[in-house]
């Protein structure tokens, strides 16, 4: 071989290097999944919502993301684009509120075994004085789903959080702690409130300080800052006005915008930044966010198809398809949100939709299956 030729190899081999060179699977792979374009757009055109920014990601490729429609319709138009900041709700759950109580548990602050009542002392009436954080995690302690926000703003205004806390405390359990499955806005109120207790910061500043800023999550918040409004896709039209950077749940909204079910804002970036993390055993870039026993309680099955965050086989994970592989976890978020994510392919997906805007009324059910179907037949040909 010429001494040329040796070059011209080795010069393509350290653009490679530089450029991340994609195998034909890869490329017939981010061809075929192009298909989602008309899929998202079909649901726009049928009023089902009127934006969204889909992402698909393998491992360390961002494979496709496209930003479609509008992130505000009324008072007036304002196009979508990849970087719109979305209010994420439920998606709040296991990204900062059992993540961070994850972090405890990996520095040995608390054990998952650990009775709620050992941090609210409170918590221990009603039948709900053997419910663990675990249970809390699961949402198998016992609470009910939700409590009137309108009850409490009218008793005590707005926001009240310690009142918020008080009635979670005094609510009677609906069965034994571990007995049922009850998807629990309230369990998760109060695990946000106990990772107060324990490390004498709100969920906020101990999310920031222990997950976004070390994964350079740079667009993800509690109460976004007022430099990102106006690329905020906008929520429910209330009083007149579209929610826009203030959360959408009632709830969320008495606890000041800072809650453990509800209040974190995200763009499709960050959260795939999230993601690999997470198929990462817990570490991206460098930083070691989780130790890997955490993410293995977060993302597989512990109770009643749960895991101590993230969903797997519960009557809620229907958001992940019917294609997707054995193990794959997921969540979903009311304002027309969701992640599903497979620890074998390293696939993740994120759907954000604005699917509440302007008279909650949308939906999100067809898209998240049809996007999530033809991720996964489509990477599954392409192996």
């Amino acid at each position: 071989m010429k001494l040329g030729q040796i070059a011209g190899i080795l010069l393509a081999l350290s653009l490679c290097m530089v450029t991340g060179c994609q195998s034909s699977a890869t490329k017939i792979a981010i061809e075929k999944l192009k298909t989602i374009d008309e899929i998202v757009d079909g649901e726009i055109e049928k009023g089902n919502f009127p934006g969204a920014v889909v992402l698909v990601g393998r491992d360390e490729k961002i494979l496709y993301r496209r930003a479609f429609g509008n992130q505000m319709i009324t008072p007036r138009k304002e196009a979508m684009n990849e970087q719109t900041v979305f209010d994420i709700a439920s998606l709040t759950k296991p990204i900062a509120t059992a993540a961070s109580i994850m972090i405890l548990r990996d520095r040995g602050r608390i054990k998952l075994s650990d009775y709620v009542h050992q941090y609210l002392p409170a918590f221990a009436c009603e039948g709900k004085e053997d419910a663990t954080i675990k249970h809390l995690l699961t949402h198998t302690s016992g609470l009910p789903a939700y409590t009137s926000a309108s009850n409490l703003a009218e008793q005590f205004g707005s926001p009240c959080p310690d009142k918020v806390i008080e009635k979670i405390c005094s609510l009677k359990a609906r069965e034994k702690p571990g007995r049922e499955f009850r998807y629990s806005c309230l369990g998760y109120i109060t695990l946000a409130k106990i990772v107060e207790t324990v490390s004498a910061k709100r969920i906020n500043q101990f999310a920031a300080e222990n997950i976004f800023e070390p994964l350079k999550m740079e667009r993800t918040a509690f109460k976004p800052r007022e430099s990102w409004r106006d690329n905020i896709a906008a929520t429910e039209v209330v009083k007149g006005q579209p929610l826009r950077g203030t959360v959408h749940d009632p709830l969320a909204r008495l606890m000041d915008e800072i809650s453990g079910n509800a209040g974190v804002f995200s763009t499709a970036d960050d959260l795939a930044i999230f993601c690999r993390m997470l198929l990462n055993k817990g570490t991206y870039n460098g930083a070691r966010i989780l130790d890997p026993k955490s993410v293995r309680l977060l993302t597989t099955v512990l109770s009643h198809g749960r895991a101590c965050g993230f969903d797997v086989e519960s009557g809620y994970s229907w958001i992940k398809g019917a294609n997707a592989p054995e193990g794959t976890f997921c969540h979903s978020g009311y304002t027309g949100t969701s992640i599903v994510c497979d620890p074998a392919s390293k696939i993740y997906i994120i759907i954000l939709t604005n699917r509440a805007h302007p008279d909650d009324k949308g939906t999100v059910k067809p898209v998240r299956t049809k996007v999530a179907d033809i991720a996964f037949e489509i990477l599954k040909e392409t192996e």
